[in-house]
């Protein structure tokens, strides 16, 4: 991976993102480390499904999650290591931060695949993968706080994660999206892996589709 110095560090998106009543406002991306950890904590530390998950279930052991063995002021503690908020030098993180007019909105967990030791069946169903192959990317998770979602941040922090995994040396980018369709009631905690049509908006492609509604997708560098 490069430093974080050669990198392109903000993802500004010129086209405004339009809500249903809301008016047009920018988008403002940038890499975890150059975000104060008190965004981050305003986004994944309120109420609703994220809670005292600190983005760590993918990366935890199967029994250490479920037994609750690590609690939850040590999972936040580990994802502020593993994403160097507040420290812009630093030469890696684990994620990107956005804002909605200057206000922490979003989080897009986004490194090198070989992190999440619990991704499960869908990246390897019907492909010969090597999961120790660290130049692959992946998107594990979306987040976007209440009262900013159905207005296209996680679109717009897919297209900043290609940008990102790209200029970080990633030689592809994967995504583990869930179909959508209009009318068909999903859950946020189902969709918290993005939907497909933010993946192909940034312009990832099917590569396998391991279930009825859960669909790999990639873009090669």
């Amino acid at each position: 991976m490069g430093d974080a110095s050669d990198a392109e560090d903000v993802f500004d998106l010129d086209a405004p993102l339009r809500g249903p009543s809301s008016p047009p406002a920018p988008v403002r991306i940038v890499p975890a480390n150059e975000a104060a950890w008190e965004d981050l904590e305003a986004i994944l530390g309120g109420r609703g499904y994220q809670r005292g998950c600190w983005c760590q279930r993918l990366k935890s052991a199967g029994r250490e999650w479920y037994s609750r063995a690590v609690p939850t002021h040590e999972r936040a503690r580990r994802l502020r290591e593993q994403t160097n908020c507040g420290r812009p030098d630093a030469a890696v993180t684990s994620g990107l931060v956005a804002y909605w007019d200057g206000e922490p909105v979003g989080w897009c967990a986004v490194e090198p695949r070989s992190a999440y030791v619990r991704l499960g069946q869908a990246p390897w169903a019907g492909r010969a993968e090597d999961r120790a192959d660290a130049s692959v990317w992946a998107i594990a998770c979306f987040m976007t706080r209440k009262g900013f979602r159905h207005k296209g941040v996680s679109r717009a922090m897919a297209i900043a994660a290609v940008a990102f995994a790209r200029s970080r040396g990633a030689r592809a980018l994967e995504g583990y999206g869930m179909i959508t369709r209009p009318g068909e009631d999903i859950t946020w905690g189902e969709l918290h892996v993005g939907a497909v049509s933010a993946f192909a908006a940034a312009g990832l492609r099917e590569v396998s589709r391991p279930s009825k509604r859960r669909v790999v997708m990639r873009i090669e560098f």
